[in-house]
């Protein structure tokens, strides 16, 4: 067996025979779905984006949520190490 052969799998008119008939069913089903490989890519980019955004929104949200109760803890600390100290 050749190192191309090796390579692909099989010999190289079988490989191709393969990858054409994948090629079109695969394409049969995405054009009955009407889905196109662009449209795809850019499902893919606005789900990536919208995790992202989300993951930021998160994120800001619980700083926030520290900022506010730092707000209240970080005095009562503070007041409690000063007169604690006799």
């Amino acid at each position: 067996m050749s190192s191309l052969s090796r390579f692909l799998g099989g010999s190289p008119g079988s490989v191709l025979a393969k990858l054409i008939f994948l090629s079109l069913l695969v394409g049969a089903f995405m054009a009955f779905l009407d889905i196109t490989p662009l449209g795809l890519i850019e499902g893919l980019f606005n789900w990536i984006s919208s995790v992202l955004d989300l993951s930021l929104d998160t994120v800001k949200e619980v700083g926030l949520w520290i900022v506010y109760g730092a707000v209240i803890v970080v005095p009562l600390w503070l007041l409690s190490r000063v007169f604690g100290q006799r």
